[in-house]
């Protein structure tokens, strides 16, 4: 299984967020900057995590994103959620899969509960989904600072004499 980028750079600014900036408004172009990451594509990503909760905006210019909840409640499957929409390894687990838009998809399996490989990837994905639940911002923070990566100022607040 691959995630799509959307996820993968969904968790990558989420965390860049929660590192550099914490509590205050982050902007698109600094994460972007930071993270390598398009900043249209960033704006496009956002919108998901915002419409999810994940998220605040502020306008203006002291304004930007910032999490909508402490970095500890937020976790990776919240944001992957988010981004895909759900968390399956594979689109025929246990018959239709609705899609983001909450419609049928037409992708049946069309051997739907009558074929044993649809445990394995049902139980493959439910134990991913357990596992991305244990990761929040804060315990990617924390492996982040055990790595010695290092925290940049936020320039916006530095004030010289």
């Amino acid at each position: 299984m691959k995630l799509s980028t959307k996820s993968r750079y969904g968790v990558r600014a989420m965390f860049d967020m929660a590192y550099h900036t914490g509590t205050l408004p982050a902007q698109i172009k600094d994460i972007s900057r930071r993270q390598n990451i398009s900043p249209r594509y960033l704006e496009q990503i956002f919108q998901d995590l915002k419409k999810a909760g994940l998220l605040n905006s502020r306008r203006g210019p002291q304004g930007g994103y910032s999490l909508a909840r402490p970095a500890e409640e937020i976790t990776v499957k919240d944001i992957v959620l988010a981004a895909e929409g759900e968390l399956q390894l594979v689109n025929c687990v246990k018959g239709l899969r609705k899609t983001k838009a909450n419609e049928e998809s037409d992708q049946a399996c069309q051997f739907d509960n009558r074929c044993v490989t649809q445990n394995i990837w049902n139980t493959a994905s439910k134990i991913l989904g357990d596992y991305f639940d244990t990761l929040s911002l804060k315990s990617l923070c924390d492996q982040a600072k055990e790595m010695g990566v290092e925290k940049e100022l936020d320039h916006r607040f530095m004030y010289f004499i």
